[in-house]
């Protein structure tokens, strides 16, 4: 660390650090040793992406990530309230005859 500034990394870096372990088979240390971090930190990223899978690390991305998201949610719960619709249309149109 410079002048005990401690680093900071985007979601991408860390999303791209547990790849590294995760689709490609990299060991903890090997992964960590590629992209210039500690084990242990590699370790806390892997541990926070399982706990919480899409929702990790937080504000750590660009602001379009976060309108991504948050658009991406939306879409799928206009698709689920669509899919209910279409099934109350069904169930109303059998009922009617």
């Amino acid at each position: 660390m410079e002048n005990g500034k401690r680093r900071t990394f985007s979601r991408e870096f860390k999303l791209d650090a547990i790849r590294l372990v995760k689709e490609l088979g990299y060991s903890v240390k090997r992964a960590s040793e590629a992209v210039g971090i500690h084990q242990n930190c590699l370790r806390k990223w892997l541990k926070e992406q399982e706990e919480h899978a899409c929702k990790a690390f937080p504000g750590q991305g660009k602001p379009i990530e976060a309108e991504l998201h948050q658009l991406r949610a939306e879409a799928k719960r206009l698709r689920e309230e669509r899919d209910i619709l279409k099934k109350a249309i069904a169930f109303f149109a059998r009922h009617e005859k």
